[in-house]
């Protein structure tokens, strides 16, 4: 039995999910960098976890996407 169709808002919802999945990965990636440089007196650690969020939210995005391709066929 075929499933029935999203409705508009949940469209709208996984769209705007997806919309913030990867500036919220970057932004938590630098809060973590800019805690770990303050608490090691280091200047590196923010650069670092700064790129470690994008790739992880790039691999989320990516990884939505696939879901969301699945599932609407």
């Amino acid at each position: 039995m075929p499933k029935p169709k999203s409705s508009m808002s949940e469209q709208f919802g996984e769209v705007m999910g997806l919309a913030a999945l990867l500036p919220i990965c970057v932004v938590i990636g630098y809060l973590i960098g800019q805690f770990l440089d303050g608490k090691f007196g280091t200047t590196y650690l923010t650069v670092v976890f700064l790129l470690l969020g994008a790739a992880a939210g790039i691999i989320s995005l990516v990884r939505e996407i696939q879901k969301s391709t699945k599932k609407n066929g």
